[in-house]
């Protein structure tokens, strides 16, 4: 039972620790912050700038296709890191369909770049 106990102790010290540090990192902001708020710190704000129309307004789609590219472009590194886990075990086929992958992508960023999909005009 004690040898049980024993290989649990490191998983009850991360838990105790990520506690502690979570616990902190809630509490200390209450106990440092500048309590002197004025108008332009308590106003609403969306991208910079100052609301000045409906919330339900119409965005301009360029919101959405940066949005919709960052999506796109985060999910190749979020396949990029199993795959490097398990280089080894995969062999050349599994080499070669990252490379089809990543060639893909790279063709729909070449795409993007030349209609001028990254501009901001």
């Amino acid at each position: 039972m004690e040898t049980l106990l024993q290989s649990y102790m490191p998983i009850v010290i991360f838990i105790a620790i990520a506690l502690v540090i979570g616990g902190a990192l809630l509490v200390t902001p209450f106990l440092v912050a500048y309590r002197n708020p004025d108008p332009e710190k308590l106003s609403a704000y969306e991208c910079g700038f100052n609301a000045f129309d409906d919330a339900r307004m119409k965005f301009d789609v360029r919101f959405y296709l940066v949005a919709i590219l960052f999506i796109i472009f985060d999910l190749e590194v979020a396949f990029l890191f199993p795959w490097a886990v398990a280089f080894r075990h995969i062999g050349w086929f599994g080499f070669w369909s990252m490379m089809v992958f990543l060639a893909v992508l790279t063709i729909g960023f070449i795409y993007e770049w030349k209609k001028g999909a990254l501009e901001w005009d």
